[in-house]
């Protein structure tokens, strides 16, 4: 069983009881199609009730939501851009956590159903690799993964209090690395965990398409005029920056809008593809599903910490053998900046964080 909570847009004028609900992803489509015949058609609508709907929405704002030219198709004004737009930053903002209670949900229910399947408790930082497996887990059925969304050093916290079986956690490759497994290590115990290797995903900045402001590197972050959307302190990818900032000897007050946060990569590329900032940092998944360019830094290896026992467990081998099959490997290399990388193969804490030979 899966429980899907989704959002809707119910906008009310000062004084009246009647919202208009406005459908954004109706909206959406027409934006990215040109023609509202296929945008009601994939709404399950009648092109006359499609455009019905459309100039309802136009006399309640009292600005056109969609504009209609001969031979051009059909297109979203400004304002119906804008309200998509706006659409877009909530998901990206909100979906997690939606994803997050709806899975508390789902667990806390599946517990009464007769023949429900075992449970496999992961926390993991948002990304794009973690919800494919989910994913293709979910479709080969016979294990059910609850999976929250933490950060790095939470999800090795909840490990610890065995509240969560896999530990989501992700290291920068190079000079950087040192720090985050000295931040991981209190956790961990060579004796008891074992870690799984899970992908590579690229790190970088945002930026918008064609770059216009020819931001290349981080120092380019330091023009007051540039305007920059930061991830929220708690993340794994807000702890990095500050750590790339400190590398390259950038205090975080002079970049402007460092203040400025946002819970997920999606989030942050949302805001910048909405031209609500210039340039963010996150992995090149979320710049591509936004339409960004894309500055590569540096890569990071993602893997899974587990109890050593775990591993016998016949749910956890079903996890094993769905990461190390070739349809996850293939869904693995369609995903913009993520690579395997000893996919479902199992070392020791020490050979991983401490780099000793097994």
């Amino acid at each position: 069983m899966r429980i899907d909570i989704e959002t809707v847009w119910r906008f009310r004028k000062p004084g009246s009881r009647q919202p208009t609900a406005v459908m954004l992803s109706f909206l959406k489509d027409i934006s990215e199609t040109g023609k509202i015949t296929v945008a009601a058609s994939r709404h399950h609508m009648s092109y006359r009730h499609a455009w019905s709907l459309v100039n309802d929405w136009s006399i309640f704002f009292g600005t056109p939501v969609v504009a209609r030219s001969k031979g051009k198709g059909t297109r979203l004004t400004a304002f119906g851009e804008k309200l998509v737009w706006a659409g877009e930053r909530l998901e990206a903002r909100l979906g997690p956590q939606l994803e997050n209670l709806a899975q508390e949900l789902a667990t806390e229910l599946k517990e009464f159903l007769p023949g429900h399947p075992a449970i496999i408790r992961v926390h993991a930082s948002h990304g794009f690799a973690v919800p494919k497996l989910r994913e293709m887990l979910n479709a080969a059925g016979g294990i059910g993964i609850d999976l929250r969304y933490v950060g790095n050093q939470t999800s090795l916290v909840s490990l610890a209090h065995d509240t969560c079986d896999l530990a989501g956690v992700h290291l920068p490759c190079g000079e950087l690395r040192k720090q985050s497994v000295n931040a991981c290590k209190e956790w961990l115990d060579n004796r008891i965990h074992r870690v799984i290797g899970f992908a590579t995903r690229e790190m970088g900045l945002m930026v918008k398409r064609g770059n216009p402001l020819r931001i290349t590197s981080m120092e380019a972050l330091v023009n007051p005029a540039i305007r920059f959307v930061n991830r929220d302190q708690d993340s794994g990818t807000g702890l990095l920056f500050d750590q790339i900032l400190h590398q390259h000897k950038i205090a975080p007050e002079q970049i402007n809008g460092y203040e400025q946060v946002e819970f997920t990569h999606a989030a942050v590329a949302a805001y910048v593809a909405s031209d609500m900032a210039d340039v963010a940092f996150g992995v090149e998944a979320a710049a591509c599903q936004f339409g960004l360019d894309f500055v590569r830094l540096l890569t990071e290896d993602y893997y899974f910490v587990c109890r050593e026992a775990l591993l016998e467990q016949e749910p956890m081998q079903h996890v094993l053998a769905v990461l190390r099959g070739g349809e996850f490997r293939d869904a693995l290399a369609k995903l913009p900046g993520y690579a395997e990388s000893d996919t479902g193969q199992i070392k020791s804490v020490n050979e991983v964080f401490l780099g000793k030979k097994p």
